[in-house]
């Protein structure tokens, strides 16, 4: 393996790219490349060249990426999840005690009055209109306990609320990361009705979008907070401003500035700063490295929203065979079938598949040849197929 061609249509932080040895190369002609680094570049219009094998997207969101574009043409594509959790859990923080206290009408009207020679005077009596509330021991609910979810919670249970979660799909390892006074509930509703504050951390999937709507509004308490780092079409904006108008809802946090969220009564728009940390900049861009580097090496599929994740560790076999191929019936029997009548024997197999597709880690004990890659390209279903070693 040489000459491997990278390309970033974004830029990367080095802390990343100094990962490539010297078997990679960086090129500006993404025609040309095996590999995909981006942040916020839109793809959903470019059209990929055969040479592509996978797209690594420095973040966890995937929305300016054709997936089942990518997926049909077998370009396996990767995010990194957690990587910039905890830059997005501190604005989070900040978010609570900015919709808690009006820090920033108090930090206005001390610009405005800058030339107010008695200022210091002036701040006692004015400042009164800014006066807030304190989050300690004021309820949270957190819908969505990934990883960003739980640094969430055990910040907010560490500073005094009192925190409920709900995520049908919360996982071992992060159940374990929680604090033990984290309630669990069982579904979203609980936390409406129970909760002063509210912070969603979920996909935009179609049980999702639109989910801050009049229906799950009328549930919450009056006052109710609620807060959005996760994606602003998680909230049915127009029937959230009838709330904020009406003061149901009392105010509403969000990183994602948009032509009705800027203009809406009671609400807070963050320019989408997340994220935006050098921390989680590098480490975003180490995690995505690595998972490209481990694919185009070993063939390994490790944080992929496309392909199922499938990882055989390093191949210690003379050779290993990957294959991006559709997920239906006899597709990897007549794969395996090419390695026998061709005399090979599989030393390991790993077969995943994710929906509609699939992808299988074949380890054989003989070389593998360019006649066996065409067989297995003819088989009906295959999309793509690498030798690896």
């Amino acid at each position: 393996m040489s000459n491997v061609k990278i390309n970033c249509l974004n830029p990367i932080a080095n802390v990343g790219l100094d990962l490539f040895d010297d078997n990679y190369v960086i090129t500006d002609n993404v025609n040309e490349a095996d590999g995909i680094l981006v942040r916020s570049a839109a793809m959903h219009d470019m059209e990929f060249s055969p040479s592509l094998k996978a797209i690594a997207r420095a973040g966890a969101g995937v929305n300016n990426i054709p997936l089942d574009k990518c997926a049909e043409q077998g370009i396996v594509v990767f995010n990194t999840p957690g990587a910039n959790a905890n830059g997005v859990k501190e604005l989070v923080m900040a978010g609570l005690l900015l919709a808690s206290r009006d820090i920033i009408g108090g930090i206005d009207w001390v610009k405005a009055n800058a030339d107010d020679e008695n200022i210091a005077k002036s701040a006692e009596k004015a400042k009164k209109a800014f006066a807030g509330h304190e989050i300690e021991g004021k309820k949270l609910g957190i819908i969505g306990l990934g990883a960003i979810g739980v640094l969430v919670a055990n910040a907010a249970s560490a500073m005094g609320m009192e925190v409920y979660g709900c995520d049908p799909y919360l996982s071992v390892a992060n159940a374990l990361k929680l604090s033990r006074l984290v309630h669990i509930v069982k579904d979203r509703d609980e936390i409406y009705e129970k909760c002063d504050f509210i912070t969603v951390h979920v996909p935009a999937i179609d049980d999702t979008k639109g989910m801050i709507n009049k229906e799950s509004i009328a549930k919450m308490k009056d006052g109710v907070v609620i807060l959005n780092f996760a994606r602003d079409i998680l909230a049915n904006e127009a029937e959230l401003s009838e709330a904020l108008e009406s003061g149901k809802v009392a105010k509403y946090i969000t990183d994602f500035a948009n032509p009705t969220s800027v203009k809406m009564k009671n609400t807070i728009v963050i320019p989408h700063l997340g994220a935006s940390t050098e921390e989680s900049e590098d480490n975003c861009a180490v995690m995505a490295v690595k998972e490209m580097k481990d694919f185009i090496e070993n063939g390994n599929i490790i944080n992929s929203v496309n392909y199922p994740n499938c990882d055989a560790g390093v191949c210690t076999s003379v050779g290993r065979v990957t294959i991006c191929h559709a997920n239906i019936p006899n597709v990897l029997s007549r794969c395996t079938s090419v390695f026998s009548s061709e005399g090979h024997n599989i030393d390991h197999m790993f077969n995943k598949s994710r929906g509609n597709y699939a992808y299988s880690m074949i380890d054989v004990s003989t070389p593998v040849t360019e006649d066996m890659v065409k067989q297995i390209e003819a088989i009906e279903g295959v999309i793509k197929v690498r030798i690896i070693k």
